[in-house]
């Protein structure tokens, strides 16, 4: 069942060089948030809910979820130092082919 998503993201990257609009912008930090938009339908809504303000039936609500929780937690399964998380749960493992993807989940989610 998890093949699909990923099957889904990997056509989805493959094809954004395909584009005008995945030119560089420049500068490497910021992401797209209409890339981000996707990467989250196909990795997240499984268990979060499609509008990312709204919890989901697995995972809380992550609109503004900052830089260093998306690292810690979709590529290595951890939160941050100091983070009090939502929720107490542990069900979320690390997803570390997103690293790219990162930038484009933050500029989405907020």
């Amino acid at each position: 069942m998890r093949a699909i998503p990923s099957l889904a993201l990997t056509l989805l990257l493959a094809l954004q060089g395909c584009t005008e609009d995945s030119k560089p912008s420049g500068n490497a930090a910021e992401g797209d948030a209409g890339r981000g938009r996707l990467v989250y339908l196909a990795q997240c809504t499984a268990c979060h809910a499609i509008d990312p303000a709204k919890d989901g039936p697995l995972g809380p609500a992550v609109k503004g979820s900052s830089r260093a929780l998306l690292e810690a937690k979709v590529l290595r399964g951890s939160y941050p130092p100091g983070y009090a998380p939502k929720r107490n749960t542990a069900v979320m493992s690390p997803q570390p082919q997103l690293t790219p993807s990162v930038p484009d989940l933050e500029a989405f989610l907020h």
